[in-house]
């Protein structure tokens, strides 16, 4: 019996991968993350390669495995894929304390990420 298998939430032609608990700010990793929207895979890769951002390479991880998850999972042309999404959201926030002057305490806020990242495959026109 069991349950039926749940309908996929993005189209046919796309792949999804998400990270999860990367330690950066949303706003930061947002910055990163818009390098990337809507360019061509290898554009993306090349650009997160080189971009000085010290989190790129946490967003390029998470783009490699989409492509993998589209050519593995999907049977999707790996040539042919663009970044359809990168969207960025926010995970938990550590909070920690820092003594400061006259018994006062400085509260200090360590948040995480999430970042997921959808390919699709487009066609290429003549």
């Amino acid at each position: 019996m069991g349950k039926k298998a749940a309908a996929r939430r993005i189209a046919d032609n796309e792949a999804l991968a998400v990270g999860n608990m990367i330690r950066v700010s949303p706003q930061k990793l947002n910055l990163v993350a818009g390098l990337i929207r809507g360019k061509k895979v290898e554009k993306a890769l090349a650009d997160l390669t080189f971009s000085t951002k010290r989190h790129a390479q946490d967003v390029k991880k998470v783009l490699q495995s989409a492509i993998a998850n589209a050519e593995n999972n999907h049977n999707l042309d790996v040539d042919q894929l663009v970044v359809a999404e990168a969207s960025v959201g926010k995970a938990l926030v550590m909070k920690r304390f820092r003594p400061r002057a006259r018994g006062r305490v400085g509260r200090i806020e360590k948040p995480f990420s999430r970042i997921r990242i959808v390919v699709r495959q487009v066609e290429e026109t003549a």
